[in-house]
């Protein structure tokens, strides 16, 4: 909610600027800060939705959420990146037009400036305490907004003490790279997620499983979700156990090795009989 209220503010704001000086990049910009409004907005939508928690219909919980909250942020910026491009490319073949800008709209800017960088931090502070990658990268996408606002402050000056007409629309151009980075670590971070990739390494789990007493050897290691907010194990393990409350006991031990190493952490494990014992580590099902 906060997050929102000032995104809405501050777009409002760069879009009266922008429109009383006619700079395209202040445009751009109050652009940005309207789909970090919107991005805010999926953030309080998609947050409703998810919970750690399982219930009968999401037995495995509702981290996922976060995920697809993040990629419409992603898209957001990508929108807004190809919107300034555009515009940029139309105001170089239909000509530059002169820039209207005076000390009142750089200090208009200037308070937007201090505003982002508030709100980006204040993001950031709870996405960790949180550990939640919705709010991460919507604190990223703020600290973006932070940038793009200094390099608007940049041309805007120019034009302002220098009489650079062509400078606005030349920093509009980096703007929109930038932007396009940005879309690019939040993919980066988010696909892997939503696609299962690995989450440990098995080597690493297997190391763990080993040093448990009672443990002969454990295979078929299998791992997904995000380390450190949420992550499901699968394995089948050999016990030094004749009865089923020993081999209970020892597969205990072995979830609670995992939880603090790794947690958190969901285990699957598959019990086998001694004579499962197998050398090497693998990676796929064996048995069906």
């Amino acid at each position: 909610m906060v997050a929102l209220a000032v995104n809405i503010s501050m777009s409002l704001l760069k879009l009266i600027v922008g429109v009383i000086s006619g700079s395209l990049a202040v445009i751009a910009d109050a652009m940005h800060s309207a789909t970090d409004a919107l991005s805010s907005l999926t953030g309080l939508i998609t947050n409703t939705l998810s919970d750690p928690r399982p219930d009968r219909d999401h037995p495995y919980g509702h981290h996922k959420y976060e995920a697809i909250g993040a990629l419409g942020i992603a898209a957001f910026i990508l929108f807004t990146a190809l919107e300034i491009l555009l515009r940029s490319g139309e105001r170089m073949v239909e000509g530059l037009p002169a820039i209207r800008v005076s000390a009142s709209e750089l200090l208009l800017l200037f308070l937007a400036l201090g505003f982002n960088l508030l709100l980006a931090g204040y993001e950031h502070q709870q996405g960790s305490r949180l550990n939640s990658t919705l709010l991460k990268a919507d604190a990223q996408h703020a600290a973006s907004d932070v940038w793009t606002t200094v390099l608007v402050l940049v041309g805007m000056a120019g034009t302002l003490w220098f009489q650079i007409s062509w400078l606005d629309v030349a920093l509009a151009i980096p703007m929109a790279l930038l932007l396009i980075r940005v879309c690019w670590d939040v993919l980066r971070k988010t696909l892997p997620w939503l696609v299962d990739h690995i989450a440990i390494a098995p080597e690493a789990i297997h190391a763990q499983v080993m040093d448990v007493p009672g443990v002969l050897n454990c295979h078929d290691i299998a791992s997904r979700g995000v380390l450190g907010q949420q992550v499901f194990i699968d394995m089948h393990m050999v016990v030094e156990a004749d009865d089923l409350t020993t081999a209970h006991r020892i597969t205990e031990h072995v979830e609670q090795r995992l939880d603090h190493s790794f947690g958190p952490v969901r285990c699957t494990i598959h019990l086998e009989p001694k004579d499962y014992v197998e050398e090497g580590i693998t990676y796929s099902g064996t048995h069906g």
